[in-house]
């Protein structure tokens, strides 16, 4: 969505909040959405520049490292595109943990619940992966647990960043991306 021009977002945000009232969706896509998306987008660009990142897009690509049922049940025509690890740039691939909103720390401005964690404010790179869950674990996976989500703190999954095209080339061709 922070690819879109203002009018097709404001199109995509009217289908999106169609599609949550008949329930085909349990996103909360709020009228702040946009704002609080474009923030902690560029708060993490500015950290991963900062870790020595390359980004080659303006916005990232966002995936969910491993599975989650929690992030695959949030709507009913969820996709899942599996990426092995080894296989993303180092250079144009990040990841935070938890969910980017939670670890920019930024929810708290709307209102938002927010604990700070000694993770969050953070971009990792791929190297940090495999010290980063040897410390904290992998965060758990409250499948089915939506009603309300957003107002209690967020920390069900590690979110990929792909700054770049590259790896998701073919799937962006095949679907008009």
């Amino acid at each position: 969505m922070s690819d879109l021009d203002r009018v097709a977002l404001e199109s995509v945000l009217d289908e999106l909040a169609d599609e949550h009232r008949q329930g085909a969706h349990r996103r909360a896509f709020g009228a702040r959405y946009m704002d609080l998306r474009a923030r902690t987008e560029a708060k993490m660009r500015r950290l991963f520049e900062e870790a020595g990142g390359e980004p080659e897009r303006a916005s990232p690509h966002y995936f969910v490292l491993g599975e989650s049922h929690w992030f695959l049940g949030l709507a009913d025509d969820m996709e899942v595109i599996e990426l092995a690890i080894r296989d993303l740039p180092d250079e144009t691939t990040s990841f935070t943990y938890p969910d980017s909103f939670t670890a920019m720390g930024l929810v708290g401005d709307y209102g938002l619940p927010y604990e700070p964690r000694p993770y969050h404010d953070r971009v990792f790179r791929l190297d940090d992966l495999e010290s980063v869950i040897a410390e904290y674990g992998m965060p758990p996976d409250p499948a089915g647990a939506y009603p309300g989500y957003e107002h209690r703190p967020f920390e069900i999954y590690i979110e990929v960043q792909l700054w770049s095209d590259g790896p998701v080339s073919e799937w962006l061709t095949r679907n008009g991306g």
